[in-house]
């Protein structure tokens, strides 16, 4: 097992600083992931956040060193969506779950992990009062060997830490108790600056054609900016638009 050094301590005691004293919680998990790669070896990281509407998915992606959102395949076809969504704070491996064989069979290996030309994995999934509410994954490129112990007992320091700092801010932002305004929202969920102009115009009661013209997009550029901002927001259609965001800033 590995001897943590005082500057390992100091580290893990700046990070939990950061954790709770960030507001923003798109910086607070970029800076979580930056500081990090001084703990562990890893290549590429992600850390998405728990739908607000209470359903099973992932939204407001946080990424390191990965070319693309892939909760979209991490939805449909990850064959561990029962530990995911389960309600408990996990950290496993993932030839914790299946073994090297068997995984590098499966349509999740090959459209995620080959694709980016990882091979193994480690998962914080985060979640308090039996409500999930975030995860954090770790990648190793092929070639590299597995995670260990030492890579589980730091994150096992930090992981209530992160579960709780979710969870106060998943309240805190429930549709329910208070609207966003769309730049708070932009900043939350991490929009880009054209998914932000989409949703501030359809925030103003602006239609298809209109928006087009405004943005000069075409019709399916816009549907594609309409659905990354679902996604992002973890809500399926207009309606969550409204119930979540302000009207008027």
């Amino acid at each position: 097992m590995r001897t943590l050094e005082t500057n390992d301590w100091i580290l893990l005691n700046n990070i939990i600083y950061k954790i709770y004293t960030v507001s923003d919680i798109t910086h607070m998990r970029e800076q979580f992931l930056d500081q990090m790669k001084m703990l562990i070896d890893f290549d590429s990281a992600d850390f998405h956040l728990a739908s607000p509407d209470g359903e099973n998915r992932l939204v407001s992606p946080v990424q390191y060193n990965c070319e693309e959102d892939l909760s979209a395949e991490y939805d449909e076809i990850d064959y561990s969506r029962g530990i995911l969504y389960g309600g408990k704070t996990l950290i496993y491996r993932e030839t914790d779950i299946i073994s090297d064989a068997k995984r590098v069979e499966t349509e999740y290996y090959k459209k995620v992990y080959k694709a980016n030309k990882w091979h193994y994995s480690l998962q914080m999934v985060l979640a308090r009062k039996k409500e999930f509410v975030g995860v954090v994954t770790f990648y190793r490129t092929i070639g590299k060997d597995d995670f260990v112990y030492d890579d589980i007992f730091i994150l096992d320091l930090l992981k209530d830490h992160l579960a709780y700092r979710l969870y106060q801010q998943k309240k805190n932002t429930d549709p329910a108790i208070e609207k966003l305004s769309v730049r708070a929202a932009a900043e939350q969920y991490n929009l880009t600056r054209r998914e932000e102009a989409v949703l501030k115009l359809l925030m103003e009661g602006l239609g298809n054609a209109a928006i087009c013209e405004t943005l000069v997009f075409t019709e399916n550029t816009l549907k594609k900016h309409i659905l990354n901002l679902y996604r992002k927001l973890g809500i399926n259609n207009r309606v969550g638009l409204f119930k979540m965001i302000l009207e008027k800033e």
